[in-house]
């Protein structure tokens, strides 16, 4: 477990992808653009 384990956050941060355990945008955040969308 470490840099090399895509199954972790911080291997993931190395790696340069996202996932469950590193989402792209955080769940607070697509939450908050959604309304925003619905509103506009």
């Amino acid at each position: 477990m470490g840099r090399g384990d895509k199954k972790t956050k911080k291997g993931k941060i190395f790696k340069g992808s996202f996932g469950k355990s590193r989402p792209a945008r955080p769940a607070q955040a697509k939450k908050a653009a959604a309304a925003a969308e619905k509103k506009a």
